[in-house]
């Protein structure tokens, strides 16, 4: 719809302003509009009330003369009504801002939590303390962040916290293990050894809970294993109990993501807080363990030989690690909000990739040509597995529209 008008002051007009004429289109000291040839008449068209309407184009058309009187300042408007496309584009694009900056931080997180965590261990080697106090950390930060209303406290009841109780479990063994592997290997082959993951979690689902996947999932096993096997081969610092250690957290952490999709399902507590009560759980299931298994007089002996070594930066490092250790979990679980278990998978993938990165150039670690080609493989083999489950995933979709049209 073009219109040919006069207008000095430029101000947001509604559809109702056009329809029901009961304020003035422009205001100005004469309000006539200039004469239009009758096949430039505007055709009455229906506006929406409640739309806005926009100018999508601007072109002044010089000055004319009309009766002895100047018409001066006649522009050309093109209006139009605004619908959802641009404010469902806006919504699509903050959204995939959001998550890219979820990711990002996720990832510097993990990286930063590695190095410290790794200097923690050189200094100072009692993983299970170390694994306690990153607990402990991350709960005293939900609990005050709760109190000061900057989060807001989850709504639990009995069922929540019996079905959290298995997660806690699977979830405290897998830390631990982690960190065990830490403290007797280098962080990028422990990173290497946790990139099978995938593998485990087919395998447990087939022969423990009777799960089926095509056959393109298991193929993708194929590189996964064959490129943790030939990095575990070629490590130059290879340590067993590094290794089970790796081994036995990704075993762990399958577990817990399965006891986590089967007890959570109808809860209504956000990732963040999930993890805040994940973590206060499994603090009080680690505490006693902790303690049986090195206990305060290891702890405190430890501690002075570490400080008599590195001086009171060992005590920046340990609350550095425990810090970081809660952010890139709480803000891993903040992502898992926002999109889909596949995503965070790949994601998930290029996390690690950081981390090996990161840690080699930091610690200089050794790392043999046909090392890194294992790695490369597993890596690349976590990856298709992620992409084979999008393309099943899209393949269900087709067939469920092929369904509904009738095809």
């Amino acid at each position: 719809m073009f219109c040919t008008l006069r207008f000095q002051c430029a101000r947001p007009h509604h559809g109702s302003e056009f329809v029901s004429g009961s304020k003035s289109l422009i205001p100005t000291r004469r309000s006539s509009l200039s004469p239009m040839p009758s096949r430039q008449i505007c055709r009455r068209s229906v506006l929406s009330l409640t739309r806005p309407l926009h100018v999508s184009s601007i072109g002044e058309l010089g000055s004319s003369r009309t009766s002895d009187k100047k018409v001066d300042d006649l522009i050309k408007c093109r209006v139009y009504e605004a619908d959802g496309s641009e404010q469902a584009a806006a919504s699509d694009a903050s959204k995939r801002v959001k998550i890219g900056i979820y990711f990002a931080t996720w990832w510097a997180l993990n990286v930063v939590f590695n190095i410290y965590n790794k200097k923690v261990l050189n200094a100072y080697p009692y993983p299970w303390l170390t694994s306690t106090l990153s607990l402990a950390t991350g709960s005293l930060i939900m609990l005050i962040s709760w109190s000061l209303r900057i989060a807001e406290a989850p709504k639990t009841d009995f069922d929540f916290w019996k079905t959290l109780f298995p997660v806690a479990v699977a979830h405290t063994i897998g830390h631990v293990a982690a960190t065990v592997s830490m403290s007797k290997v280098a962080v990028s082959f422990t990173h290497i050894i946790k990139s099978g993951e995938p593998a485990f979690s087919v395998l447990v689902s087939r022969f423990l809970l009777g799960e089926t996947f095509p056959v393109g999932v298991y193929f993708s096993l194929i590189p996964i294993i064959g490129g943790c096997a030939l990095a575990a081969v070629t490590e130059l610092n290879f340590n067993m109990t590094g290794f089970m250690g790796a081994m036995i957290s990704n075993l762990a952490f399958v577990f817990r993501n399965i006891f986590s999709k089967k007890g959570m399902k109808g809860k209504s507590v956000s990732g963040m807080n999930y993890y805040a009560c994940l973590s206060m759980f499994s603090l009080l299931i680690l505490t006693p363990f902790a303690i049986a298994v090195e206990g305060p007089q290891m702890w405190a002996a430890g501690f002075q030989k570490a400080l008599s070594e590195i001086g009171p930066q060992i005590v920046w490092w340990m609350a550095a690690q425990s810090v970081f250790y809660h952010l890139y979990n709480q803000v891993s679980y903040m992502s898992l909000d926002e999109i889909s278990p596949l995503t965070f998978s790949i994601g998930n993938t290029m996390k690690r990739i950081s981390v090996i990165v990161s840690s080699i150039i930091i610690f200089h670690t050794p790392v043999q040509p046909v090392n890194a080609l294992g790695a490369a493989i597993a890596i690349l083999g976590t990856f298709l597995y992620s992409q084979i489950g999008i393309l099943l995933a899209l393949i269900g979709f087709l067939q469920i529209f092929k369904g509904y049209v009738g095809v």
